[in-house]
């Protein structure tokens, strides 16, 4: 097995696979007349997805099959097929070499339900935004029938659902612990992350007659395995899978460390016994090298299940692995075989992110589909995607756990060009581009200042809890993109519709100068998601005194431009670590800044994200875990999270009633009244502090005093400013 080398191939620079004869497809093949029409008899690598089909960038199944088309490909795409039987999964044939499988650009289960478990009535990424047209847990239900269509095929897993199902994960929608998606889906390989270079590199083997079985020295893939396997004699295993054994630390290299050049016979007193000096590029090299044939065994699948320290324990060991310059392998146990994830990917160049986004797109939805709408293609049809990852790393959010935390960047002309693209091909464009931007608006270029630093870093956030002073936060190009971009023929405004991380927008007044005078229509979107320590620091969020600073400077700039612009934030219910006065003083503070929200968030957990481990441990994974660790505050009862959810919509009178029993019962019933101080009106016949004359049900009891640092005179009640410094909403 390679040893994961540090500079890979680039994949532009492959050489070209002769299937196609060099011939593009308007459209890639949905049906065997397509095929035809091409003159294929058969597809080398069929793509299944829950999405329906749009030849646009922004959609993963035709960024993946353009990219495989441009490697010499023919690539066919199956778009949400009907799941109950093997015939539709038949429509192209068998193919060549092999099924790639995913669910589409959402988990299949955040697609279909709520956070309240019920199901959604519209799909945005299916036509007319029809719900139904994909099956729970779509990744395993795809490739299941791919096989049972022809036994014995190739099959890959893919994608973000693939992606965050990986390990042992905490499923929400079934309430227990569920095994890799390998398990169940019976795949040969599963990639995740964003997986064009492994994914080239799989075709290219493929087609040069490799089984996906046999590829195990691949970046960014998992596979199930043997118990005990390794690649080769060379490696070592550091086992992880209790919290009392985390692992050896590796001792600090001796500057001093002397080695000898050859041995004397012991006999020969007299023999001069040259030494010599370990250098510290030399240190440093051998370290590497044995890290890189290092796995670390987090606790099996059947732990995990049973016992939350454990599974909180294997939560933060993956995601202290998630840096490609140091991480290791990763195995699990899942019955009598392993899961073996192998080290991220690397992330692309620039070059290589203009590779990507520069191919012959479409930029429409498939024909078949007619005049069919698509909720999600109104949504990005005149957006541009400048870049991929985030190093903010909120606990709530799993972009970071997929996408990485090294921001990847594509040149000025690569977006310049996008933008030519959709003034010049896509219907119905009338000047206005709607975003440039990505997981993040303004993380654009922005980078370790040393990649040294970099390849060395375990850090989980880049900006909390406080921006590192490695990190470079010059705003210079994307302002720069900013104006070359607006100053295009026929393009007449350009709006910002990505979250804005204001935390590092403070750094740049600048950058914020330019935000508020030219690329906000009235409403800029952000996303302190609360006001309080406690859900903040467990969040990995910066204090709200980040905000406040950055809404003076958007106030200043949008008043010197003579523009009335108004900040719209978003805040998140029910979070792990959350207690109910932490959302009266948001209660409060939103009132006292004149926020009344039309629609709120309950906190979901999703695969693999840390605060989903709180959600379902009670434990604390941004901390060393022992049995004796912190618990954390979980919010699952029914009625604390209809009145956390109530308290953001504290203007809602049918929220009323909950709010006066809780603030009564909260010792708060000051609040009730209709002066300025007070958060919600009485009702008839009410008399502050006097207990409801219907018996109430038992309502967990505050598990701390109230601040009484309330809203005094229109003013948000003062408090310590939160450690943290994150922000930025997906």
């Amino acid at each position: 097995m390679s040893q994961f080398a540090a500079s890979p191939v680039p994949i532009f620079s492959l050489p070209r696979q002769l299937m196609t004869s060099g011939r593009r497809a308007s459209f890639l093949p949905m049906s065997r007349a397509e095929m035809k029409q091409l003159g294929w008899d058969v597809c080398d690598i069929i793509l299944v997805t829950g999405d329906g089909y749009i030849d646009h960038p922004s959609f993963g199944m035709a960024l993946i099959g353009r990219l495989l088309e441009a490697q010499g490909f023919r690539v066919g795409i199956i778009s949400q097929p009907d799941w109950k039987s093997a015939e539709p999964f038949r429509a192209l044939g068998r193919p060549r070499l092999f099924f790639g499988v995913t669910a589409g650009n959402m988990d299949s289960m955040i697609n279909r339900y709520t956070a309240d478990r019920k199901p959604r009535s519209d799909d945005a990424y299916t036509p007319h935004g029809e719900a139904g047209k994909r099956p729970d847990r779509a990744v395993a239900v795809y490739a299941q029938r791919c096989r049972e269509a022809f036994p014995g095929v190739d099959i890959m897993i893919g994608g973000i659902e693939a992606s965050l199902r990986r390990i042992a994960q905490y499923d929400y929608w079934s309430d227990k612990v569920r095994q890799s998606v390998l398990g169940y889906a019976k795949a040969d390989i599963l990639l995740y992350g964003n997986a064009e270079r492994a994914l080239v590199e799989i075709a290219h083997r493929a087609a040069h007659g490799e089984r996906l079985a046999q590829m195990r020295d691949i970046r960014g893939t998992g596979f199930l395995t043997s118990q005990g396997w390794r690649p080769d004699a060379g490696w070592q295993e550091l086992d992880s899978t209790t919290v009392d054994l985390p692992g050896r630390v590796d001792p600090h290299p001796d500057p001093y460390a002397m080695e000898p050049a050859s041995t004397a016979p012991a006999e020969d007193t007299d023999a001069v016994q040259p030494i010599r000096l370990v250098s510290a590029a030399e240190r440093v090299a051998a370290r590497k090298l044995q890290r890189a044939k290092t796995v670390v065994r987090i606790p099996a699948y059947e732990a995990v299940a049973y016992d939350p320290v454990l599974y909180a324990h294997a939560s933060r060991t993956l995601h202290l692995e998630s840096n490609p310059g140091n991480a290791r392998a990763l195995v699990q146990a899942h019955g009598e075989r392993d899961v073996w994830i192998n080290p991220p990917p690397i992330p692309l160049s620039t070059e290589e992110m203009d590779y990507v986004y520069d191919l012959p797109y479409a930029r429409q939805p498939h024909p078949s589909y007619g005049d069919a709408r698509f909720p999600a293609w109104d949504m990005i049809r005149f957006s541009v995607n400048i870049m991929r990852g985030c190093f903010g790393g909120c606990t709530f959010c799993s972009i970071t756990e997929h996408e990485g935390r090294i921001i990847q960047s594509r040149s000025e002309q690569s977006v310049l060009q996008e933008i030519e693209h959709i003034r010049d091909k896509t219907p119905g464009f009338t000047g206005h581009i709607t975003d440039l931007g990505g997981p993040t608006a303004n993380m654009y270029r922005l980078a370790c200042k040393d990649p040294k630093i970099e390849s060395s870093c375990r850090r989980l956030s880049c900006v909390y809890p406080g921006i590192c002073e490695n990190l470079g936060t010059d705003h210079g190009p994307l302002i720069q993109l900013y104006r070359k971009a607006r100053a295009l023929p026929g393009v007449k405004r350009i709006t910002i519709g990505s979250g804005v991380r204001y935390d590092l927008a403070v750094e740049s007044p600048e950058y914020i100068r330019e935000l508020a005078t030219h690329h906000v229509s009235g409403y800029l979107k952000i996303a302190p998601e609360h006001t309080e320590e406690g859900p903040l620091s467990k969040m990995m969020k910066p204090g709200i005194g980040s905000y406040e600073r950055f809404k003076v400077l958007f106030d200043r700039f949008s008043q010197q431009a003579g523009k009335k612009q108004f900040l719209i934030p978003y805040f998140i219910a029910a979070h792990p670590g959350t207690s109910d006065e932490d959302m009266l003083n948001l209660a409060l503070w939103l009132k006292a800044n004149g926020f009344k929200p039309d629609q709120v968030q309950a906190f979901t957990p999703t695969p693999m994200a840390l605060a989903t481990t709180m959600w379902h441990t009670g434990r604390n994974p941004l901390k060393k875990l022992a049995r004796s660790s912190e618990k954390v505050d979980v919010i699952k009862d029914g009625y604390r999270r209809k009145l956390h959810k109530a308290f953001l919509r504290y203007h809602d009178a049918d929220n009323w009633p909950l709010l006066r029993e809780a603030l009564v019962n909260m010792g708060r019933a000051d609040l009730i009244g209709h002066g300025p101080q007070q958060l919600i009106p009485p009702e008839s016949g009410f008399r502050p502090g006097a207990r409801p004359a219907v018996a109430r049900s038992a309502r967990p009891a505050p598990s701390k005093p109230v601040s009484r640092g309330h809203s005094v005179a229109g003013k948000p009640h003062s408090r310590p400013a939160p450690q943290g410094k994150k922000t930025g909403r997906r």
